[in-house]
């Protein structure tokens, strides 16, 4: 096999999976943490509590878990599982955010006119928050192609023949030091 041609076309499983993940986990997870930031009291203690809940475990740990009990391997299982552990992490940037950005002049104005809690959040608040989360989200794109990988070289993701770099990885893991570039490639 080629196995350059096959990283290349695993690329396209890969990649766009790692996007994906991002940009649904990232809107969960930010929505989420603004409306703990902003709201606060009983919304916010139960939102970062199940934040903590989700974060005390290792994250590989929990997205084995979560691919087994949804029915086991499959690249959509997997890219469910990364989705529910990175989850908490956009929410906590979220809400230190919002608090920090919640107490400027404009938003106590906004609030001084009578404007409804949902359009101060939603037009006054949340378009100030951008930055760290462009950042973030660019950074996580990675760690969730690897996760999913590590998923799929544990047997838990995309099933082979499919051309996914952590079960290309795998495949070759089988091969042995025999024949090395079947793992080194991916």
């Amino acid at each position: 096999r080629d196995m350059v041609s096959r990283v290349i076309y695993g690329a396209r499983i890969s990649v766009p999976a790692g996007i994906l993940v991002i940009l649904a986990t990232g809107t969960f997870g930010c929505l989420l943490g603004a409306i703990a930031g902003y709201l606060g009291g009983i919304v916010d203690t139960v939102i970062m509590r199940a934040c903590d809940a989700i974060l005390s475990f290792p994250s590989i740990i929990l997205a084995m878990a979560i691919t087994a009990a949804r029915g086991g391997p499959g690249l959509s299982n997997a890219l469910i599982a990364v989705g529910f552990v990175l989850w908490p992490e956009y929410a906590r940037v979220m809400r230190s955010q919002v608090l920090a950005i919640r107490s400027n002049e404009y938003v106590t104005a906004a609030e001084a006119i009578g404007s409804s809690r949902w359009r101060v959040l939603f037009r006054h608040i949340l378009p100030s928050t951008d930055a760290p989360i462009v950042v973030k989200a660019t950074l996580d794109v990675g760690a969730a192609i690897v996760l999913t990988a590590g998923l799929s070289f544990l047997g838990l993701g995309a099933v082979p023949p499919t051309a996914e770099w952590g079960a290309m990885v795998k495949q070759g893991a089988d091969k042995g030091l025999e024949y090395w570039w079947y793992a080194a490639a991916p």
